[in-house]
């Protein structure tokens, strides 16, 4: 049984709305944003040696574990996640609603946190399953 055809309206017939929505996330993810590096400045503790590599380092606090980690081992996570686990309640270009994204993408200070990676890691995959176990519940 051939495969059905996904239509590629977007750059000039080589992506489809999946692709293209994916590529404008990452564009708006890259902007450097200065809440972000606000709230790394305000997780900050102390001076400390790595564990990793034994050398000196910023260390930071994760919001979640309250471990100190250098900062390469940090990411700044959204305390609500950019897409709503129940998605957006008005749906626009692509399926979000970009003023709301936007809003929530570039949130302030008071909307940030620094987890670590595992934190951040385990954060993201809870997230994750709870958007997935929504839409399943809504077929």
């Amino acid at each position: 049984m051939p495969k059905p055809k996904i239509p590629k309206p977007y750059n000039g017939g080589e992506w489809t709305e999946s692709r293209t929505r994916s590529f404008v996330m990452s564009a708006l993810r890259r902007a450097r944003w200065p809440a972000k590096y606000k709230a790394t400045a305000k997780a900050y503790v102390k001076s400390g040696v790595n564990p990793a590599t034994g050398r000196m380092c910023k260390l930071h606090k994760c919001s979640q574990c309250s471990n100190l980690v250098p900062q390469n081992q940090t990411a700044v996570d959204h305390i609500d996640p950019v897409v709503p686990i129940k998605g957006f309640k008005e749906k626009g270009w692509l399926g979000y609603n970009w003023d709301e994204l936007l809003r929530r993408l570039y949130c302030e200070i008071d909307g940030l946190q620094v987890l670590c990676k595992p934190c951040h890691k385990l954060k993201s995959a809870d997230e994750r399953a709870e958007r997935a176990a929504f839409k399943k519940k809504l077929k």
